[in-house]
C-alpha cells in the first residue's frame, strides 16, 4: 500500500514521482532580482501537487466541469420541481421570518415538515436572481459538484488520484445522484454534508488532531437541520471507528469524541432551541407535527415513525421486518428490488466485494492503519444506511438512496486502487475479477428489467464485463498495457448502465413529490404499496381541458384510493393548461413540465389539488384563476387558503401572493383549527378558499381540514374562475 501523499516526500512508487519544481532565490533591496524569469508557477498551480503526474489536475477539473454541465443540462425543464419546497423558497425570499422558520408562505401560517437549512441557499439565490427555476435548482447542482469534489479529495488523499477519479466518476454517474442534485429536496445538502463529515473523520484519523473531528461533528449537526435524524444514521460507525483506530491515547480519543458531540449539538441544536423557546402564538405552526412541536416532529413523524411505520398524520405506514407494506417491500434485498435497484445498486455488489477485500488486505496492519480506517468509515456508513433503509417500515421513497451514493463511490474507488496495487497476488486479481463479474451480471439484470430501453446495452455490459474480468484474473501476469486495457474495459462495462440511466434522467423533467431516476419503468413503485406511484393499476386517464382527471377516471384500483391514481406507466391526456400545452404524459409518477405558475395534475380523484394534498403535484392554475386571486391581494394577509401544501403551493407560485396551506403537506396537520380559521375570516385576513384537494384532515369528517371545508361550503358563495372553483370568504350565502 502507498503512504499518504504529502508535498515533501515521494510516493511509494518512484516511477510516478517527479521532484518539486525549483523556487526562485529570495532577494532583498540590497540583492537585485535576477534577470532570469521566475519558474513557471502558474504551470505548477495548474498541475496541483508537485509530485502529481501531469494529467491529475486537468482530469480532476475536467471531472467537475463535466459533472456541472451534465447536471445543468436542460435544468429549467423541471420548472419548480417539488412545488412544496419551491413555495417555501419563494416565501423565504420575501420574508426573513419565513426564511428562518422555513414557512410555506410569507405570512407564516405553517412550516415545511423539515428544518429549513436546505432551503436557505435556494432562498438566498432567489433573493439575488429572482424567482425562477434556475435560481432554485442551480444551488442544488453546485452541491452535487461539491459532493463529487469532496469524495474525490478524500479518496485521493490516501489512495492516489486514480482512485479519487474513479470514486468521483461513480458518484457523478449514479442515476439517483443525477436526479437529486437537479431537484430541490433536502437530500442534496444532506449528501454533501454527510460526505464532508466522513472526509473530516478520515482526516482526523490521519493525525489525531481534534479540530477535524470537531468540524465533522459540526457538519453532522448542520445536516440535522437539513433532514433531521437521517443525519445521525452514520454516527455509530464514525464514532466507533475513531474510538478504536485514532492515533492518540484512549483518554484523548474519548475527550475528542465528547468535543465533537458538543459541536454537533451546538450546530444543530441552536435553531431547535430558538423554535422551541419562541412563543407559539408569534411563529408559524410546525408542519408535520400534531402538537406544534419541532421535537415531536423530529422524534415522531420524522423519527421513529419512519422506522416502525407509525407516522401520525402520514398517508400510511409500511410493512414490518421482511414484509410488504404501503411503502414497498422491506428486507435485506430492498436495495436490489425493482423499485430501488436501478436508482442506486449498479455498483453495490462490487462495493461489497471490494470492501471485504480491502479489509482482508489490511487485516494485519496496525490499529491506526489509515487505509483500513478509511474502509471502515466509508464502508461502515454505507452498511449502516443501507440496513436502515432496507428495514424501515415507514415512508420511504426511491430517491432517499442518494444518501448511499457517496459512500458507495468512495468504497469502489478505494477498493479498486488498493487491489490494483496488489494485482500480482492471485487473490487480489481474483477479487478484482469478481467485482467486475458481479457488476456486469447485475447490470444485465437491471437493464433487462426495462427490456424496451436500449436492448443491446445489456449484452455489451455483460460481454464486456466478463471479458474484462477474464483479463483481470491474469492482470499480474500480463504486460502493463494489456492489464490496463482489461481494467479500462471493466470500468467502462461497469459504468455503461448507470451512465445510460443518468443520461435518461437529465433528459426528462421531474416534478412533484415522488420522482425516480432512469427511463420509464425503471423505478416502479415509490408510493404506497410499491408497484408504481400509488395503489391501483395503470391505465389511461382522460382529462378535461386543463389536464385534470375527472373523478373516478383513473384505472381500476386494487386497494387504496378510489379511481386508482398515477401508477406504473400511466398516460394522462389533457387539453390546454396555463402554457397552452396539449398532451401531458406521466410515467413513474412523473408529470410533464409546466412553466412556473402551474404543475401537472397528479390525477387523483377530485381533480383540483391532486388529492392527498397534491402529493404527486399541485393544481393547474390558469390565467383566470390567477387574475382572480391577484385582484386586491394586497388587502389580505393570505390571498387564499387551500387544503394541502402542494395544492396551496401551485396557487402561491402562480400569483406570488401568500396562500395558506391548511393541514400542511398531507392536509392532516391540525392547523389552523376551525375556530382559528373562522377568526381569520372574521378579521378579513383570507380572501378565497380553494375548492378540492387534500385528504380532508386525516380523520374523515372529523378532521380539521374537513371541518373547515364543510363550514366554508355551507356559508360562502362559490366563484368560478376558468376551470377552478373558489369560495369568496368576504361574501356569505344569502340568508346568513
Amino acid at each position: 500500500m502507498t503512504t499518504p501523499y504529502d508535498r515533501t516526500s515521494p510516493p511509494a512508487d518512484p516511477a510516478t514521482w517527479e521532484p518539486p519544481l525549483p523556487t526562485a532565490p529570495r532577494h532583498t533591496a540590497s540583492t537585485p532580482a535576477p534577470s532570469e524569469p521566475r519558474p513557471p508557477l502558474p504551470r505548477r498551480v495548474w498541475r496541483g501537487r508537485p509530485e502529481d503526474p501531469r494529467w491529475v489536475r486537468p482530469a480532476f477539473l475536467g471531472l467537475l466541469l463535466v459533472t456541472g454541465l451534465l447536471y445543468l443540462y436542460d435544468l429549467s425543464a423541471s420548472g419548480y420541481a417539488n412545488s412544496f419546497y419551491s413555495a417555501a423558497v419563494q416565501a423565504g425570499s420575501q420574508s426573513w421570518k419565513a426564511f428562518f422558520f422555513g414557512s410555506l408562505d410569507a405570512a407564516n401560517a405553517i412550516t415545511v415538515d423539515k428544518p429549513p437549512a436546505s432551503l436557505w441557499p435556494m432562498e438566498l439565490s432567489v433573493r439575488i436572481f429572482g424567482l425562477n427555476s434556475w435560481a432554485i435548482l442551480v444551488p442544488e447542482v453546485l452541491m452535487g459538484v461539491a459532493t463529487v469534489a469532496v469524495v474525490y479529495a478524500a479518496v485521493r488523499r490516501r489512495f492516489g488520484p486514480a482512485a479519487g477519479l474513479i470514486a468521483g466518476t461513480v458518484l457523478a454517474l449514479t442515476p439517483v445522484a443525477a436526479l437529486m442534485f437537479r431537484f430541490n429536496n433536502p437530500d442534496a445538502m444532506l449528501a454533501l454534508l454527510m460526505s464532508l463529515a466522513c472526509s473530516l473523520v478520515v482526516r482526523a484519523l490521519e493525525d489525531g488532531r481534534t479540530k477535524w473531528l470537531v468540524w465533522a461533528g459540526a457538519a453532522i449537526g448542520f445536516a440535522f437541520l437539513a433532514k433531521t435524524l437521517q443525519a445521525f444514521l452514520i454516527l455509530p460507525a464514525l464514532a466507533l471507528v475513531y474510538g478504536v483506530c485514532a492515533p492518540v491515547r484512549l483518554r484523548k480519543r474519548l475527550g475528542q469524541l465528547a468535543l465533537a458531540t458538543v459541536a454537533l449539538v451546538v450546530s444543530g441544536g441552536w435553531w431547535v432551541a430558538v423554535v422551541e423557546l419562541w412563543p407559539a402564538s408569534s411563529r408559524p405552526y410546525v408542519g408535520g407535527s400534531q402538537n406544534n412541536s419541532f421535537l415531536e416532529l423530529t422524534f415522531g413523524y420524522n423519527g421513529l415513525g419512519r422506522l416502525n411505520g407509525e407516522e401520525t398524520g402520514s398517508v400510511g405506514g409500511g410493512g414490518g421486518m421482511g414484509g410488504g407494506g404501503q411503502w414497498g417491500e422491506t428486507g435485506w434485498d430492498r436495495m436490489f428490488t425493482s423499485e430501488i435497484g436501478g436508482q442506486i445498486s449498479w455498483l453495490l455488489p462490487a462495493a461489497l466485494i471490494l470492501l471485504v477485500a480491502g479489509l482482508f488486505l489490511t487485516r494485519r496492519a496496525a490499529r491506526t492503519d489509515l487505509a483500513r480506517a478509511s474502509f471502515l468509515v466509508w464502508g461502515g456508513s454505507l452498511l449502516m444506511t443501507a440496513v436502515v433503509f432496507s428495514y424501515m417500515a415507514g415512508i420511504f421513497h426511491q430517491y432517499y438512496t442518494v444518501a448511499l451514493a457517496p459512500y458507495l463511490a468512495a468504497v469502489v474507488g478505494m477498493g479498486a486502487a488498493a487491489l490494483w496495487e496488489k494485482r500480482h497476488a492471485l487473490w487480489a486479481s481474483l477479487a478484482l475479477a469478481a467485482a467486475v463479474t458481479a457488476t456486469a451480471a447485475w447490470g444485465y439484470v437491471l437493464l433487462n428489467r426495462t427490456p424496451d430501453y436500449l436492448p443491446w446495452l445489456k449484452w455489451l455490459v455483460l460481454v464486456g464485463g466478463l471479458t474484462a474480468a477474464l483479463g483481470l484474473v491474469f492482470a499480474g501476469r500480463l504486460g502493463p498495457r494489456l492489464a490496463l486495457s482489461a481494467a479500462g474495459l471493466g470500468l467502462i462495462a461497469a459504468l455503461a448502465g448507470p451512465t445510460a440511466y443518468t443520461l435518461s434522467t437529465v433528459q426528462e423533467p421531474h416534478t412533484g413529490s415522488i420522482v425516480t431516476a432512469g427511463p420509464a419503468g425503471a423505478g416502479m413503485g415509490g408510493g404506497p404499496r410499491g408497484g408504481g406511484g400509488f395503489p391501483g393499476g395503470g391505465g389511461n386517464q382522460q382529462g378535461g381541458p386543463d389536464g385534470r382527471t375527472p373523478p373516478g377516471a383513473g384505472g381500476t384500483g386494487t386497494g387504496g384510493f378510489p379511481g386508482g391514481g398515477p401508477t406504473g406507466q400511466n398516460n394522462q391526456k389533457g387539453g390546454s393548461n396555463q402554457n397552452g400545452g396539449g398532451t401531458q404524459n406521466g410515467q413513474n409518477g412523473r408529470t410533464a413540465p409546466t412553466a412556473p405558475g402551474g404543475s401537472a395534475e397528479g390525477g387523483m380523484p377530485g381533480g383540483g389539488g391532486g388529492g392527498m394534498g397534491g402529493l404527486l403535484g399541485g393544481a393547474d392554475v390558469d390565467a383566470e384563476a390567477r387574475e382572480l386571486l391577484e385582484a386586491d391581494a394586497g388587502d389580505y394577509t393570505w390571498a387564499a387558503a387551500a387544503i394541502g401544501a402542494q395544492n396551496a403551493a401551485s396557487y402561491q407560485l402562480a400569483t406570488g401572493e401568500p396562500v395558506m396551506a391548511i393541514g400542511g403537506f398531507n392536509g392532516t396537520d391540525p392547523s389552523p383549527t376551525l375556530a382559528q380559521f373562522q377568526e381569520y375570516v372574521a378579521e378579513g385576513k383570507i380572501h378565497y378558499f380553494v375548492s378540492g384537494g387534500g385528504m380532508g384532515g386525516g380523520g374523515g369528517d372529523s378532521g380539521t381540514s374537513a371541518q373547515i371545508a364543510t363550514w366554508v361550503a355551507e356559508n360562502f358563495e362559490e366563484v368560478t374562475a376558468g376551470t377552478a372553483t373558489f369560495y369568496d370568504l368576504t361574501q356569505k350565502t344569502s340568508g346568513d
